[in-house]
């Protein structure tokens, strides 16, 4: 150990060899990071100025696009970068950095959605309590409590990573930095920091995942009790846009943490991780836009008042 030299720096995969595709995977991501934070900041602008969508589900849902907005920018801007200059090497520090927040964002997106699955559970099994249950000061706590508990899991696994060395080989396969990934570089035992990862991710990762889930099992119950079919139909459609996410977001993460990091394997995780970070943050948006009749009716009053009032909107 003391002849090894650590290492300050790591060299990330490229996406590809061909300078060519480089160029034209550049301008993709581009489009798609800047469609990700137009689309999310739209439905950030609605939900504040639209006074009919004050209500619980879009308070969480201007929450969870401010999450999608954050979370592609920890890896979009980078990829950006790497894939402008052909360089694909990273700080160290960095890459340390870059995993607390990929960490951070998609530990407190899960949250959300667990939030957001009991507001859903409220608003169809109890529909006449929804009101008081979901007040405005419970929809504030809960959302607070996402933020801040979101936090836990990124400082567990920092703490516990700086007692590691890093010494080489110092090629991390995927092209943003992972958990897994930098216990890979490692030159130090890592079995106490596994053990972390499965003990406080799994557990963790196991309530939220059934907290998430499990409100979805009532609501279907309550939903089946329906005599009518429009009413099932009216019922199950404030919910479809919200499973949707949710099945989209757990599908994605799955796939990461069960399918081996093998060297044969290595395009597919970069197509997993590329879903998971640049896709999944611009489905949200377009999933809940596409099924919400108040945010297309709001979308819709927005543009008419510009058409109106072109010179007011451009004098705001």
């Amino acid at each position: 150990m003391k002849n090894q030299t650590s290492i300050t720096s790591v060299l990330l995969m490229s996406l590809t060899i061909n300078q060519e595709t480089l160029s034209v995977l550049f301008i993709f991501f581009l489009l798609i990071y800047l469609m990700t934070v137009f689309s999310n900041f739209l439905i950030i602008l609605l939900v504040v100025t639209c006074a009919h969508l004050h209500t619980p589900m879009y308070f969480f849902l201007g929450n969870l696009a401010f999450l999608d907005m954050s979370y592609s920018s920890v890896t979009a801007p980078r990829l950006l970068f790497h894939l402008s200059t052909h360089r694909w090497s990273m700080a160290l520090q960095e890459c340390k950095a870059q995993m607390f927040f990929l960490t951070y964002f998609a530990s407190s997106e899960a949250y959300m959605l667990s939030a957001m699955s009991y507001d859903r559970y409220v608003a169809v099994c109890r529909p006449l309590h929804y009101s008081q249950v979901m007040s405005w000061g419970t929809c504030t706590e809960l959302v607070t409590l996402v933020w801040f508990s979101g936090l836990f899991i990124p400082i567990i696994y920092i703490l516990f990573l700086q007692r590691l060395t890093f010494c080489g080989p110092n090629f991390i396969p995927n092209f943003c930095c992972d958990l897994p990934s930098l216990l890979q570089i490692s030159c130090t035992d890592t079995t106490i920091n596994v053990l972390v990862l499965f003990i406080v991710g799994g557990f963790l990762g196991i309530v939220v995942f059934v907290t998430t889930f499990y409100p979805y099992v009532r609501i279907f119950r309550t939903v089946l009790r329906i005599g009518t079919s429009d009413g099932k139909s009216k019922a199950f459609s404030t919910c479809t846009s919200h499973l949707t996410v949710v099945l989209i977001f757990y599908i994605s993460v799955f796939f990461i943490y069960l399918v081996p990091n093998a060297s044969n394997l290595r395009a597919l995780n970069q197509v997993v991780t590329i879903m998971y970070t640049l896709i999944t943050p611009l489905l949200n948006p377009l999933i809940y836009s596409l099924r919400s009749k108040d945010l297309k009716a709001a979308l819709q009053r927005a543009l008419h008042i510009h058409r109106l009032h072109p010179d007011t909107a451009t004098r705001r």
